[in-house]
């Protein structure tokens, strides 16, 4: 698919372009603690104050309302000027929560949560995955009795991501007692800094500590934190997922495009080898992830099953383009570099976000119209 592109969006790629040129930071982002947040912080106020913060948010709620098209110029541009990865500790807040909140929020909880999101004053983290549960999202056990103006949680989360310097949580808990499956859950803003909630961060196998576990001990959270109406939280996670499956991650797509790029430029194959040949593949499997991200933009009607089509393709191509990488590099993968951590990585691409057997049956049952798994 290719991309008709007006005098006006080229116009908008070249000042795009510029402005990152001048500003990007040409330090690599620090991967856990205070300093990551404090780096992703100050470079999301730094593109706040230029405009390009949620720059597909709608104009009312702080965006810009670029189109599809513009969209797809910014990030072409972001991943070429090679500015921080998009997966930071501002993720979660600028990709799903603030969205999910202009869907399905307040205009108390939009008007207090969203201008903080896009100045870069607030870090979100997500509370969906618990222990025992894989990406069963609906058998979660975390849960929550109302009392008086609040709901009283008690339970765990785990695999959360930045939860030890994240300001608020996107957390699905049950609320209605005896409740099964996907039935009784609620949606709510968790204060992280609420009592009752403790944190223990888990070291991954890079080396980096960027999980956490998360518990709740008769943690209180407002009644007005509840995102949609009590117990229709399963609705508004599913809101959630489409945006994180789909159009969230459409950096990390196209940044694909640039490491096999550079894969190449390392390994400089001879023509006609087969390892020329692999990433000769590797490139044309980029390219049809870039086509992939477009179509489910710009394809009409939209359904929240499309994401998973990209979001799949997506996590196994970064798995064999990272592991192409591995190969090229030979005994100095074993060191400690970029690109033995970006494989390492990797590993998580196809768990993040719903795992590859999640994925598979949702494109099974919902696109291919094949009958549910027993």
């Amino acid at each position: 698919m290719r991309l008709e592109l007006s005098t006006d969006d080229l116009a908008f790629r070249s000042l795009a372009r510029e402005w990152l040129r001048e500003n990007a930071p040409r330090k690599r982002a620090p991967h856990e603690g205070k300093t990551a947040r404090d780096f992703a912080l100050s470079w999301l106020s730094k593109c706040h104050a230029a405009g390009w913060s949620g720059i597909a948010w709608p104009i009312e709620y702080g965006g810009r309302g670029f189109s599809p098209t513009r969209l797809v110029i910014w990030y072409e541009e972001y991943v070429r000027s090679r500015a921080p990865s998009v997966l930071d500790c501002t993720f979660v807040g600028l990709n799903h929560a603030g969205p999910t909140l202009i869907a399905c929020g307040s205009e108390e909880q939009k008007a207090f949560h969203l201008p903080r999101i896009l100045a870069g004053e607030s870090i979100w983290c997500q509370g969906f995955s618990e222990p025992n549960s894989g990406s069963d999202l609906a058998s979660l056990k975390t849960s929550a009795v109302v009392d008086g103006d609040h709901l009283v949680v008690n339970g765990q989360k785990i695999w959360t991501s930045y939860a030890d310097i994240a300001d608020y949580q996107e957390l699905l808990i049950r609320t209605e007692l005896g409740s099964v499956r996907h039935k009784g859950l609620s949606w709510v803003i968790c204060d992280m800094k609420s009592p009752g909630i403790s944190i223990r961060p888990i070291e991954n196998m890079a080396g980096v500590r960027h999980f956490a576990e998360v518990f709740y001990d008769n943690a209180r959270i407002p009644l007005s934190n509840v995102v949609g109406p009590l117990n229709d939280g399963w609705r508004v996670a599913m809101t959630t997922l489409g945006f994180e499956r789909k159009t969230a991650a459409m950096g990390l797509q196209l940044d694909l495009s640039i490491k096999i790029e550079d894969i190449i430029a390392i390994a400089e194959p001879v023509h006609g080898s087969a390892m020329a040949e692999r990433l000769a593949d590797l490139r044309a499997e980029a390219a049809a992830l870039r086509a992939m991200t477009y179509r489910a933009l710009f394809r009409e009607p939209k359904t929240p099953s499309d994401g998973s089509l990209v979001r799949l393709y997506f996590a196994e191509l970064s798995q064999r383009l990272h592991q192409a990488a591995m190969d090229v590099l030979g005994a100095e993968a074993l060191t400690d570099n970029y690109w033995s951590h970006e494989y390492l990585e990797a590993y998580s691409e196809t768990i993040a976000g719903g795992t590859a057997e999640i994925q598979r049956n949702i494109i099974a049952e919902r696109i291919l119209g094949l009958p549910r798994s027993a």
